[in-house]
């Protein structure tokens, strides 16, 4: 746009400089020339005056010329008022902001289809829990977890819990294969430590019977009688044993709900239990395992971590979409949240735009804000040469009739 407002002076300057040589050949050359001439005035008036704003013409330093460059300080601070006085006003951006949906336009986002956006945001998710895991302490985070948990147990009283949970066990029958597991055990602990209960038989009879070699048979005896017993405890759902093991079960799951002193029993095995510096040692190898996983995980394009992450997303935009209670409450907190922000740091936003301003050196600005409006600018020169030569002929016309 300025070559065009530029070759559009040069053709008045070259048709003045034509129609002066044949105005006595007809009176008409005389309004084309009268034109010519006044569109020069007012193409070079406006050339003056757009070029003023952002530079001295021809590079002389007159008065009043080079505005932009030799006031931004001012123009700066101006900015910097006026986006405070009628943008960053706590009563505008909450008018502004009571019109619109910010929940459901979150949710019509979170639920469209899969895109590179969506991709993005559960990759950046996940890198940035990644570096967050990495960041932090790990011996301190564990601890504090650690501790957290430690004091949510401590107000837990667990021993009521382990009574329901077993007694709603017994009832729906699914003791049995604890009791199965735990018969096999004790016959396979029986059967690995078969010479100990062998010695200790023969050491608690009698001299006579060791010399008479009735101990091994005894001993024999004791553990074939074992073995069988447990054998028959295993396959016979109806045997004895078995029931007085169910009703030392059902016993324990009512002496934990209702028996104070088991209750307390219970809650002093537990806080034993939290002190242990054995159990803090476990504990913080537990953590240090899952911290690892998460971000081994979260590192892992092909984990099912950034799966989960866009399946949470989805039903978080259609909670959006669909709970109008909940979209009232995500976007009363929105604009609490923006008149918050304008009211305590609206000074400090406008301070910013006029701090950077001031920092751009005069080519800076000028190339920017000529770059934003320099092709409407240069329309005014256009405007000028052809509005100035129509001036001109308008003169020449009345001269002539005067």
């Amino acid at each position: 746009m300025r070559w065009t407002a530029t070759i559009m002076l040069l053709v008045m300057a070259a048709l003045f400089v034509a129609t002066k040589q044949v105005l006595d050949q007809h009176p008409a050359w005389g309004y084309v020339h009268a034109f010519a001439e006044a569109a020069m005035v007012g193409g070079l008036a406006d050339w003056f005056a757009v070029t003023a704003l952002f530079r001295h013409p021809l590079g002389i330093p007159i008065p009043h010329t080079a505005i932009i460059p030799e006031n931004k300080d001012r123009i700066a601070d101006t900015m910097a008022q006026f986006l405070r006085e009628n943008f960053l006003i706590p009563t505008v951006v909450a008018r502004r902001m009571q019109t619109m949906n910010i929940a459901s336009a979150a949710g019509d986002f979170l639920v469209a289809p899969q895109g590179d956006t969506r991709s993005r945001i559960t990759g950046g998710a996940a890198e940035l829990i990644a570096e967050v895991l990495e960041s932090l302490d790990p011996a301190r985070l564990g601890t504090q977890v650690r501790s957290g948990l430690k004091v949510q147990l401590a107000k837990l009283e667990v021993a009521p819990l382990l009574g329901r949970m077993l007694a709603s066990a017994i009832a729906d029958k699914k003791h049995l294969p604890l009791m199965d597991g735990l018969i096999r055990w004790t016959g396979l602990t029986l059967e690995d430590n078969e010479e100990t209960v062998r010695d200790i038989i023969k050491n608690r009879a009698n001299a006579v019977l060791r010399w008479t070699g009735l101990d091994e048979r005894i001993s024999s005896s004791v553990l074939d009688g074992l073995y069988r017993l447990l054998a028959e405890v295993l396959v016979d759902p109806e045997h004895p044993l078995r029931h007085k093991m169910e009703e030392g079960l059902e016993t324990l799951a009512r002496d934990l709900q209702h028996d104070p002193a088991t209750r307390e029993r219970v809650e002093i095995l537990k806080r034993d239990m939290l002190e242990n510096p054995a159990i803090a040692e476990w504990w913080m190898g537990v953590w240090e395992r899952i911290r690892q996983s998460l971000i081994r995980r979260a590192r892992d394009p092909e984990s099912s971590l950034g799966g989960e992450l866009r399946l949470s997303l989805a039903e978080l935009g259609e909670a959006l979409k669909a709970d109008v209670r909940l979209q009232n409450q995500v976007n009363r907190f929105a604009r609490r949240t923006a008149v918050g922000v304008s009211s305590r740091y609206g000074d400090q936003i406008v301070q910013l735009v006029s701090e950077t301003v001031k920092r751009w050196d005069a080519r800076t600005i000028t190339d920017r804000v000529e770059g934003a409006v320099g092709r409407d600018l240069q329309f005014i020169r256009i405007n000028g040469t052809l509005v100035g030569g129509l001036v001109g002929m308008t003169i020449h016309f009345a001269d002539g009739w005067l």
